[in-house]
């Protein structure tokens, strides 16, 4: 019968799932600050192309 008593006490016991929580909860984490990154990163390199296209074609003339 400790068998059957030992099975219960772990059946019953929590801390496992709260650490499958956890790690879930931080994979769901770092996985949306990848997708943030990639966003925020393809945004700038195309900002930055046009400023240097723009900057590129631009005379500056000085009047000394």
């Amino acid at each position: 019968m400790k068998l059957f008593k030992i099975a219960k006490t772990f059946r019953k016991d929590e801390d496992g799932a709260v650490t499958v929580d956890w790690v879930v909860l931080t994979a769901a984490i770092v996985g949306l600050g990848i997708a943030v990154l990639t966003s925020v990163t393809s945004g700038t390199k195309t900002v930055t192309e046009a400023v240097s296209t723009h900057l590129n074609g631009t005379k500056v003339t000085t009047t000394f």
